[in-house]
């Protein structure tokens, strides 16, 4: 009789774990990052910092973004009645103010973008820290965040780390 190498591995494997002692439990949790995303009090915090650092500019460009259209609506209505020359000058400058609006826009879209990112890879790093500390002090082996179908409210431990991040606040 020809014996399956397969066989004895999974023979070998289920003897293995057999001999660990039974009350080893292993204790999992769960945390829904994407709550923690939308109810960490920090969150609101980084709004709040976002909005007073780049109002102003936001401002600043929305009052450049209306002079322009003004001139546009000007030479619009006027365009007709005035000289070359001038319709020439007002062209050029409506260009110069589309060109440093768009660079001054993109420039304030980059400039919130990569303090936005800085942010929250703090912020990431200071709910991770959270969570291991958090697992640490009740003693779990393992915390699942991600990639996960289903997890009972046994397991998840979403509203305890929310309750440890409010605390931080």
């Amino acid at each position: 009789m020809k014996q399956h190498p397969l066989l004895g591995s999974v023979v070998s494997v289920g003897l293995l774990l057999s001999t660990l002692p039974a009350a080893a439990e292993t204790k999992i949790g769960f945390v829904n990052m994407a709550r923690i995303e939308e109810e960490a009090p920090q969150l609101d915090t980084l709004r709040k910092k976002f909005e007073s650092e780049f109002s102003p500019r936001e401002k600043d460009l929305v009052t450049v973004q209306k002079e322009l259209k003004k001139f546009e609506e000007q030479l619009e209505r006027n365009g007709t009645t005035m000289s070359d020359s001038q319709r020439s000058k007002i062209e050029r400058d409506i260009l110069t103010r589309r060109r440093e609006l768009k660079r001054d826009t993109d420039e304030f879209r980059e400039d919130l973008s990569i303090r936005r990112n800085e942010e929250l890879a703090n912020l990431n790093r200071q709910v991770t820290n959270v969570i291991r500390d958090f697992s640490r002090a009740e003693n779990f082996d393992l915390i699942l965040t991600s990639g996960v179908v289903y997890a009972s409210d046994q397991i998840d431990v979403t509203e305890r780390v929310l309750t440890k991040l409010k605390s931080m606040k």
